[in-house]
């Protein structure tokens, strides 16, 4: 994975490719950090991760 791709937000390199949601009208590709700040700010309250076993 040699991509020099950068957030649209941060323009930090992007290490893992997030697509922002429809509703959010961002265009391009979010890092994690850009990606849960947004969450957050358009779901406000607390997340829980069911996707545990990935980690």
């Amino acid at each position: 994975m040699g991509s020099k791709e950068k957030c649209v937000i941060c323009n930090e390199k992007i290490e893992l490719r997030y697509k922002p949601m429809e509703k959010w009208e961002i265009k391009g590709t979010l890092c994690g950090k850009c990606y849960s700040k947004q969450v957050h700010d358009h779901y406000p309250g607390e997340h829980i991760r069911v996707n545990l076993d990935l980690d």
